[in-house]
Formats: structure tokens, C-alpha cells, sequence
């Protein structure tokens, strides 16, 4: 496992757990980059960096952009999103390895591609549960607003500084579980416990 194979990891998971926030903005930050020369792809991946794969993730992101500034829309969307997420998230991680066994190669993007997507997907989902229980989900834009920043932000940051995007999502994670697990699990059972006869 040499350094540019570490690297090209660290690369493709910071790029998979983006994915988490917005299924298509990762992609479609990898294409540009790879298409302009930042960025090397795994051979068979090459396609991405392609005017058509271009064209096809960029109607998809705004598609995608527009369709969670609903409300009502956007809970509908987080059921198809999160299996998408997990998706692309492989095909980011698995897009950037380019010195390994396909085995190897597809074990790495299934594990750790899959499951930084997956992970930030679930805390992408608790965190806009919360804000419709809280606010009647007229706070649910706003969050989508954040979402897409983390994912453009997190996109272009797992390009240039990987290891820093890798631990500010653990920290994102970290702050989105426990918060929403203080309201709707702690919280609850409190309130419970309060309304329990004595």
C-alpha cells in the first residue's frame, strides 16, 4: 500500500461521504476536476470525466438541488436518496483507486465509500426529522441550504486536504447523532417518565 494509494483513498472516501449530503454534487466536482486535469481517475472510471457524463451530473444536481428546497418533497426524496448515496459513494471511492486489485478495489468502495455515504446520509436524515418535528418542517430548506454547502465544500476539500475532510465529517456525524438522539431518544424518555404515574 503505497502513499499515492493512501491518498487516492482518502480522495475517494472524503468524496463518498459528500455524497451523503447530495447524491449528485460529488460526482459531478469529481468530473469537473478530473476533466480539467486535477484530478486522476481509475481507467475504467474514465468515463466520468466525458462531455456527456458531464452534462447528464449536472442536470442531475440541479434536478436534485431544486427537488429538496420542497419541504414537503424532500422526506420523499431521503428514501430513495440514502440507497443512492450508498451508490455513489461507491463509485466516487472506487473511481479514485487506481493502483489495486479489482477485488480489493470494490471491497474498499463497498466498506469505506459505502459506508462514509450511508453514514452521513443517516445523519443528513435525523438532522431534517428534527427540524420537522421542531418546526413543522418550515425549517427543512434552510437545512437542505446546509446540506448542499457541506457537500460542495467537503467535494472540493477531499481533493486538496482528504485527511481534514475525513475527520470533519466523523466530527459532523459525531454532533448530528447525538443531537438528534438527545431529542428524540433521551428527551422523549424523559418527558415519559414525567407523564408515568407515581
Amino acid at each position: 500500500m503505497t502513499l499515492d494509494t493512501l491518498l487516492a483513498a482518502g480522495i475517494g472516501i472524503g468524496l463518498a461521504a459528500a455524497c451523503g449530503f447530495r447524491v449528485f454534487v460529488p460526482l459531478l466536482v469529481a468530473s469537473v476536476a478530473a476533466r480539467t486535469g486535477h484530478l486522476p481517475l481509475s481507467p475504467e472510471f474514465s468515463w466520468l470525466a466525458s462531455t456527456p457524463a458531464l452534462v447528464a451530473l449536472a442536470t442531475a444536481t440541479a434536478l436534485e438541488i431544486g427537488a429538496y428546497s420542497v419541504p414537503w418533497l424532500d422526506h420523499l426524496l431521503d428514501i430513495v436518496a440514502t440507497p443512492a448515496a450508498v451508490v455513489a459513494g461507491m463509485v466516487a471511492s472506487a473511481s479514485m483507486l487506481t493502483n489495486l486489485p479489482p477485488g480489493v478495489k470494490w471491497g474498499v468502495a463497498l466498506i469505506a465509500g459505502g459506508g462514509a455515504a450511508g453514514i452521513v446520509q443517516g445523519a443528513t436524515v435525523l438532522t431534517r426529522l428534527k427540524s420537522a418535528a421542531t418546526t413543522g418542517g418550515l425549517a427543512n430548506p434552510f437545512v437542505s441550504a446546509i446540506e448542499l454547502v457541506g457537500s460542495v465544500v467537503t467535494s472540493l476539500l477531499a481533493i486538496v486536504i482528504p485527511a481534514l475532510v475525513i475527520l470533519a465529517v466523523l466530527v459532523f456525524c459525531a454532533f448530528a447523532f447525538r443531537a438528534t438522539g438527545f431529542v428524540f431518544g433521551r428527551r422523549a424518555a424523559e418527558s415519559a417518565s414525567r407523564g408515568a404515574p407515581r
